[in-house]
């Protein structure tokens, strides 16, 4: 029997620093936070939650790495975007980069929120994944805690996928555009004629 690591750092000391290993990226999205964002889905989970939307995302292992700087610059490229989402995968167990890239795009004028299947209280505490606390320094929303298929939710009316789940404003300016829902699904058609389908109940698929 396979034995799975209980601990990503052997795979994350693999990352070259200034870099990102992400799953997939999609600008001008409208059902992953408040307004039209950038959504990056970092790799690397250990949860592994029953039901969870994004199950190839939960391997450390690289798949795509990309400067920060490239990111940004990508993110930045479309001026329809006027925020980014972080989602997973898990984002704080790459949070040092992602502060990074967080930085860099708010300098620009843009919003930050993130997904974790981390508690606020546990990213408060010593135990965090490394770069917590400046991950959370930067952002403006924070979607916390795991997603639990017994009390899933699809309604137009929530944001959380799960009714565990909580929505932190960390910047009040925000506080009235908790405006998207868990039923809604969006689908990106690439250039290179496959396509990207996206939201809580759409998951994440890549074709």
């Amino acid at each position: 029997m396979e034995i799975k690591p209980t601990d990503p750092s052997l795979a994350l000391m693999e990352i070259p620093p200034g870099y990102l290993n992400i799953m997939g990226y999609v600008d001008q999205s409208e059902v992953n936070g408040p307004g039209c964002r950038a959504v990056i889905w970092v790799q690397g989970c250990l949860r592994e939650c029953p039901g969870c939307f994004n199950t190839n995302s939960w391997s450390f292992e690289a798949n795509q790495l990309i400067a920060v700087d490239t990111l940004a610059e990508n993110i930045l490229s479309n001026p329809h975007n006027t925020g980014v989402t972080f989602s997973g995968g898990e984002p704080f167990w790459q949070a040092t980069a992602l502060a990074s890239l967080a930085r860099k795009v708010k300098a620009a004028g843009l919003n930050v929120m993130s997904f974790t299947g981390f508690t606020l209280k546990q990213l408060q505490s010593q135990s965090a994944p490394p770069g917590s606390q400046a991950l959370l320094e930067q952002l403006d929303i924070l979607i916390d805690g795991p997603f639990v298929q017994s009390l899933a939710i699809n309604s137009p009316n929530s944001p959380v996928s799960s009714s565990n789940q909580r929505v932190r404003v960390l910047n009040p300016a925000f506080q009235d555009q908790i405006t998207w829902a868990s039923d809604q699904i969006e689908i990106h058609i690439l250039k290179d004629g496959g396509r990207i389908v996206t939201g809580y109940q759409g998951g994440l698929e890549l074709t």
